[in-house]
């Protein structure tokens, strides 16, 4: 599983950064390409050349040239590239850059009152001649010298935006932008039930869902009455032993399938749940 943008490599992705932050990534891939992806920061993608599918366990969408991308913070998804043509633009959003466009635009959200929990992780936008423009701007700064890259980019990141809510018909950007201006945290149920097979630690979960690692730990035992770590580990488990008594898979299969990383700690954590070896069951 690639991480973005923390496991973006040099050798793979050229890229820019605002400050500390990757701000955008260019990739052209190899075909063919599928890999598992999780996005640790709010993204775009922006399509250059080709296609290519993602597809999560709810949603599956095919992007060719042209089109743009708004994937949420803490998406899971896989992505296969369907020729050997594909190019893209990929733009990463700090929170913090993002609270501060919005605060300096408020008048832009004043339509905004209310955020709903069930808002779809997927964004797709159609762009235009204009916002195809403004990409080839963009692309001289990776050869950019100039002491001021990072001023540069952070106006860039502002037109960036603009742009974006330029072809966001049904506010739906609009709204994900006020919900993390106005500290709106991720819920619970959808995060854990959508996340809880893979294999993400504690912290990163918390960053996930928007909080500490305290503050998650605390709402999260007050919504379930039980740790996260328990919890995660018994969904776990239980998950395992109904894939050992209904598929043909092996104790690696089951192991990897629900976020063991470890085949011996998977058997450890079973037999002391169980009482039994995956094998014996």
């Amino acid at each position: 599983m690639l991480r973005v943008p923390s496991e973006i490599k040099a050798e793979q992705f050229e890229s820019l950064k605002i400050q500390d932050s990757t701000f955008v990534a260019y990739r052209s891939d190899v075909y063919p390409s599928k890999n598992d992806v999780f996005f640790e920061e709010n993204a775009v993608i922006y399509v250059i050349e080709g296609d290519k599918i993602f597809s999560s366990p709810d949603q599956e969408v095919r992007v060719k040239k042209g089109d743009v991308l708004f994937i949420r913070r803490g998406y899971y998804l896989m992505s296969e590239s369907i020729n050997e043509s594909y190019k893209s633009l990929v733009f990463f959003f700090d929170e913090k850059l993002l609270k501060e466009f919005v605060t300096q635009h408020l008048e832009l959200f004043e339509d905004i009152s209310s955020t709903p929990k069930d808002m779809s992780r997927l964004l797709t936008l159609s762009s235009n001649e204009t916002f195809g423009k403004y990409v080839e701007s963009l692309l001289p700064y990776f050869k950019s010298k100039t002491i001021y890259l990072n001023q540069f980019l952070k106006l860039k990141l502002q037109e960036l935006l603009l742009h974006l809510l330029e072809f966001d018909q049904k506010n739906q950007l609009k709204i994900l932008l006020f919900s993390i201006y106005a500290g709106q945290k991720t819920d619970l149920q959808y995060l854990i039930n959508n996340y809880y097979l893979k294999p993400f630690n504690l912290n990163e979960l918390a960053r996930m869902s928007g909080r500490s690692l305290s503050a998650f730990k605390r709402d999260f035992q007050k919504e379930f009455g039980v740790s996260p770590g328990i919890w995660i580990k018994n969904k776990r488990l239980e998950h395992a032993a109904f894939l050992l008594k209904t598929r043909d898979a092996n104790v690696m299969e089951v192991s990897e399938a629900t976020g063991y990383s470890s085949v011996s700690h998977f058997i450890k954590a079973f037999k002391s749940h169980f009482g039994v070896t995956p094998n014996k069951l």
